[in-house]
């Protein structure tokens, strides 16, 4: 039996596989480029997804958004820091938490933007903590606890003229961890609307056998009959603050002299365990050099005593 074959059609069948050979290898080629561009690019997405959280830049519309918790603690810093950074191009800061606690690191240029404010002035480089009852005033960590001091002595000042007080005097005794001894003396005039009142302030401090810090304000106003309850922000929750108002506006048995022993820690400035977290903050970002321990102010803070006398 003999097979005939068909040359010409034999010719088509080899170079049709021939053709689809080709083609085959083409796919093959383009597939694999296409594989290699796209691992190439998932490769670049990946690596710009890493640098992105390791430099975690704060954009605008992060900032504004309901979502982002503003943190309690604000570094300023130069935002020439991070100018030559792609990725950080529009960014208005940072955030981190390699301290353990999550800073803000605000560029200088974007405090404006940011609508907060830094109380004593801005300054880069430098730490600022939340105040406890404003979550956009950021106070510098070495002037917390003097800052704090400073407006409960005037919000006491504030509570003796609400009320129509003759005189007050204010006592502060706290306990101090060095051995100077100095002494500070003072005459100050204050005119509140048409009431002129004047104020002897006469601290002498001293580390002698108990070693205790102390002071005494006196104030005297004109007085008057018909008292006002003040806006209260240190002592809101002191229950003799608030009882010496109810009695004060009493007009059927009004009190005529009070004297109050106020804790430190009834209005502390905030906890021990804050204070400790700010300690180790500025331990870890340096610049912490001379620099009075927080923990140890707030424990000082905590151990003193305010005695408010008042007189009708």
């Amino acid at each position: 039996m003999k097979i005939k074959f068909d040359k010409e059609k034999g010719t088509e069948t080899i170079s049709g596989f021939v053709k689809t050979t080709k083609d085959l290898g083409k796919k093959v080629a383009t597939s694999t480029k296409d594989n290699i561009t796209n691992l190439v690019e998932k490769s670049k997405s990946i690596s710009t997804a890493r640098k992105l959280k390791k430099l975690n830049p704060l954009f605008p519309e992060q900032y504004n958004s309901d979502s982002f918790n503003l943190p309690n603690m604000i570094m300023i810093v130069d935002d020439a820091v991070r100018r030559d950074i792609e990725l950080c191009n529009g960014a208005i800061g940072w955030t981190s938490k390699d301290t353990g606690a999550e800073i803000l690191y605000l560029y200088d240029e974007a405090v404006e933007f940011s609508k907060l404010s830094f109380v004593p002035t801005v300054t880069c480089d430098t730490l600022y903590y939340v105040d406890s009852f404003d979550r956009n005033r950021f106070i510098r960590v070495d002037c917390i606890f003097g800052k704090a001091h400073e407006e409960r002595i005037a919000e006491l000042k504030h509570i003796a003229y609400s009320l129509g007080a003759k005189s007050c005097s204010i006592e502060i005794s706290e306990s101090i961890a060095d051995s100077n001894t100095s002494s500070k003396s003072a005459s100050i005039k204050e005119v509140f609307k048409n009431t002129t009142s004047t104020e002897t302030s006469n601290q002498g401090f001293s580390s002698s056998g108990s070693n205790r810090r102390s002071g005494r304000v006196e104030i005297t106003f004109e007085g008057n009959e018909t008292p006002q309850k003040p806006t209260l922000k240190w002592f809101s929750h002191d229950d003799n603050i608030n009882r010496l108002i109810e009695m004060r506006c009493n007009a059927t048995n009004s009190i005529k002299c009070e004297t109050l022993e106020l804790s430190g820690s009834s209005s502390a400035t905030m906890s021990q365990k804050t204070a400790c977290t700010i300690d180790s903050t500025i331990g870890k970002i340096g610049g912490a050099t001379g620099q009075i321990s927080m923990n140890t102010q707030a424990a000082k803070e905590h151990h003193s005593k305010l005695l408010f006398n008042i007189e009708f």
